[in-house]
């Protein structure tokens, strides 16, 4: 789901703040993770359709291996 998409379907919640505000930790961390891989690749001038196609794999990775990470599950009861 983007952002556009998020806020278009929970408008009360857009009001008070974006998706960031209402996810968890482990979306939080993929995003931060993809966000830092998106940078390195462009500054390798890597084309915007093979980022997309390996930011893509890279979060179905991210999200199969850290989904059980009890550490994650840890830091979100704090």
């Amino acid at each position: 789901m983007t952002a556009k998409e998020w806020r278009e379907s929970n408008p009360k919640l857009a009001k008070d703040g974006n998706i960031r505000d209402y996810t968890d930790l482990l979306h939080l961390v993929i995003l931060n993770n993809l966000q830092n891989t998106n940078a390195e690749l462009i500054e390798e001038k890597v084309p915007q359709r093979e980022r997309l196609i390996r930011l893509n794999n890279s979060a179905r990775r991210q999200m199969e291996s850290l989904k059980d990470n009890k550490s994650l599950k840890d830091l979100e009861v704090l």
